[in-house]
């Protein structure tokens, strides 16, 4: 089975070294060629050796993990993802023929030493363009891991090795939980922006709905762990199964966004490739994107957060299977 993995390039640093290079890389053991290495247990003594001061078990098992991982578990064949420095762009290409490992000398402006040969695609993904789930995994802490949505990765750049189903299904869970949102009228639709939001981590969100268009327009901070504080300016609009939001009225929205703040655009549909080039275009506030099955997956996420009414006017329970 091709498996899907992330590999870090410190925070995009080295991206460009990867994908000019065609490799992934990763450090922690600058001193040791690991080409003889068969097993996670022959890389604990290395580590410890190469890092005295780290004691902790928990940590050394972390470390050894990834290595291991990137040494022995990614396999000629897999796909795997690294995120540009600006994040909002995803680089990816495929593990070349084993050997694939090997060992460099590190003076191409990269010190990762550890590298896999990788053959790049010549295209990059949006990163907004994926689920919730999608993104929320991609931000995970760790060098190295795996991307437990493989077959929307493969449905993104349009390769699948899945066997064909003899009787595709015809059910879609995200349009029937869209169909009902729908179905709220403007004030239901608003106040269920509100909770969202809220759920979100925005305080002192202030929603006022515009008679007729069946959107929301609404502001606040939005408190990361109060480790962070953002204004930011959030539009909502319902549109039907098909519709897609343009650039130009992404770029109202960017208008009113003043200094400092960021914005925010939601909709029931989805977006037309130039809106979502408007919405990242540099020397302008950033608009994050969210289309119809993006809303979903927010509103399964933060179920608890919806009120009961609204959960089961919209078929919302916690385990409902998206896929």
């Amino acid at each position: 089975m091709t498996n899907v993995w992330c590999v870090r390039a410190e925070f995009g640093t080295f991206t460009k070294h990867f994908v000019e290079g065609g490799y992934v890389a990763i450090g922690w053991l600058p001193s040791t060629d690991l080409s003889s290495i068969k097993s996670r247990d022959e890389l604990y003594p290395i580590y410890k050796a190469e890092h005295p001061d780290d004691t902790s078990n928990i940590v050394i098992g972390q470390q050894v993990g990834q290595i291991a991982r990137f040494l022995l578990e990614i396999a000629a064949g897999d796909y795997v993802i690294t995120p540009a420095a600006d994040t909002e762009w995803l680089h990816y290409g495929q593990v070349a023929p084993e050997p694939s490992y090997y060992f460099a000398a590190g003076d191409d402006g990269c010190p990762y030493r550890h590298r896999r040969r990788v053959v790049w695609a010549k295209k990059r993904l949006k990163r907004g363009d994926f689920s919730v789930p999608f993104q929320n995994t991609i931000r995970s802490s760790l060098t190295v891991f795996a991307v437990s949505q493989r077959d929307e990765f493969l449905a993104a750049i349009g390769r699948s090795d899945l066997a064909p189903r003899s009787a595709p299904s015809l059910y879609d869970p995200y349009r029937v939980v869209l169909e009902q949102v729908l179905e709220l009228d403007d004030k239901e639709f608003e106040i269920l922006v509100g909770y969202l939001l809220t759920a979100l981590g925005f305080e002192g969100s202030e929603v006022t709905g515009k008679t007729g268009d069946g959107g929301v327009d609404a502001k606040g901070v939005l408190n990361v762990a109060n480790l962070a504080k953002v204004e930011v300016f959030v539009q909502a609009k319902r549109y039907k199964f098909g519709a897609k939001v343009s650039a130009n009225t992404v770029r109202q929205l960017r208008q009113a966004i003043p200094f400092g703040g960021q914005g925010a655009f939601i909709t029931t549909a989805d977006f037309q490739n130039a809106a979502a080039d408007v919405a990242l275009e540099p020397g302008f506030p950033r608009i994050g994107l969210l289309n119809g099955r993006q809303l979903v997956d927010l509103l399964i996420e933060h179920w608890g957060d919806i009120p009961p009414e609204f959960r089961e006017r919209l078929g919302l329970k916690p385990g409902l299977v998206l896929a």
